[in-house]
């Protein structure tokens, strides 16, 4: 709406969509060039990676890594980053609940079922460090996160909120995910010289499925009783207006993607995580991304593969409501980064061959699923796949 002057002049006032945007470069701009114009003084006001894995099993030490797993599905592993993620989704959520006009895509798919979900995927995180932290050491990555990112979420949008679906999810997650993502990287990924990403996302598929296949067999562990408080209704949208899918929109869904992969999928909740990434690369550039100093050159990879898919895959965001264009940024790209480093043929290639096949892979994928498995484990079956055709083919552009 136009406002007037004192000159009488009218003036248009800047979009709220576009100012958030505006902000989130400014802000990232101007840390990144502190960080690297201060990085020698600023780097021992943070331990880094090393330090704190050389650190476990001692409290400090571990509370940082359970921490950091919240983040860790984006190659960030570090606390700040899970704490921005954690308190940018709660804002989305309280900006949905209340029909806030700038709470962005409305969070975890306008289900209302965030706390539910979140709780969840935090009492799963929490179980799985309990019951296999003891295999991490100084020297020995595993992979306790994959349970706050795959069955316990999935579990809660299928079959909805209540503390019997919420805790039957967790338990699922860290008896089941976990220990199938710790068998594969450790028995496969690792004697083949496979990216883990691989053996993460492969054990969440294939323990999803067999949580499903129990819950078919089953159906009591996620069937409320008449006596349990049902699940809040989810809220009424604030708005109906139909996307333009305009360069506006397109950002906004760049900056969504980061946090797609927790099932959040809100732009509050991405620059959360993304601004605590940031923060702790400003403070120690060897303390996220596993101490590789690479965290610049991965979100620029990440960022850049979103918005080839945003693109490319147009027509399917507005025929679909929904396209997985997040799937290469949580895997291929990723990997890509952390195998043959951040130097621009990498980053390109991967970005756009990501984009070009993990996306109609997941939707093929996840279309063929049983309705009563949640489609995410076509998403996670398409990183696997994706990474695995990827990356040599990579290996061999880059090679001289």
């Amino acid at each position: 709406m136009d406002i007037t002057t004192d000159k009488n002049r009218p003036a248009r006032r800047l979009p709220f969509d576009t100012a958030v945007i505006v902000l989130l470069i400014g802000t990232i701009l101007l840390i990144i060039w502190l960080s690297l114009t201060y990085r020698s003084f600023w780097s021992a006001h943070w331990p880094g990676y090393s330090d704190m894995v050389s650190g476990l099993p001692e409290p400090s030490a571990w509370l940082r890594w359970v921490l950091g797993d919240i983040s860790e599905v984006a190659f960030y592993k570090h606390e700040f980053a899970s704490i921005g993620l954690l308190a940018g989704a709660y804002l989305a959520y309280w900006a949905n609940r209340t029909g806030k006009s700038w709470q962005g895509f409305a969070i975890s798919y306008g289900t209302g079922l965030w706390p539910w979900l979140v709780t969840s995927s935090l009492l799963g995180l929490l179980l799985s460090n309990l019951l296999w932290g003891w295999t991490v050491t100084a020297t020995s990555w595993q992979p306790t996160f994959a349970a706050f990112v795959s069955l316990p979420a999935a579990m809660v949008l299928m079959f909805g909120g209540g503390w019997k679906v919420t805790i039957n999810g967790a338990l699922m997650g860290a008896v089941l995910v976990t220990p199938m993502c710790l068998l594969i990287v450790n028995y496969v990924c690792n004697p083949l010289s496979l990216p883990v990403v691989i053996g993460n996302v492969s054990g969440m598929a294939v323990a999803s499925v067999l949580a499903f296949l129990l819950c078919r067999h089953l159906p009591s562990l996620v069937k409320s009783t008449a006596s349990e408080k049902p699940s809040d209704p989810p809220p009424a949208p604030a708005t109906t207006k139909t996307p333009d899918y305009g360069v506006i929109w397109s950002l906004r869904r760049i900056l969504a993607d980061f946090s797609e992969a927790p099932f959040f999928g809100n732009e509050l909740a991405s620059l959360g995580l993304l601004l605590g990434a940031v923060l702790a690369y400003s403070l120690n550039p060897m303390s996220p991304v596993y101490g590789s100093g690479l965290l610049p050159q991965l979100i620029g990879a990440q960022a850049l593969t979103s918005a080839i898919g945003v693109v490319i895959w147009r027509r399917q965001w507005i025929s679909l409501g929904w396209y997985p264009t997040y799937v290469p940024l949580v895997s291929v790209v990723p990997a890509a980064v952390l195998t043959y480093g951040g130097g621009w043929q990498v980053i390109a290639s991967s970005a756009l061959l990501g984009a070009l096949i993990a996306p109609p892979l997941a939707c093929a994928l996840a279309k063929r699923m049983p309705a009563d498995m949640h489609a995410y484990i076509g998403n996670v079956l398409s990183m696997a796949i994706s990474t695995l055709m990827i990356l040599p083919l990579i290996g061999w552009l880059i090679a001289d």
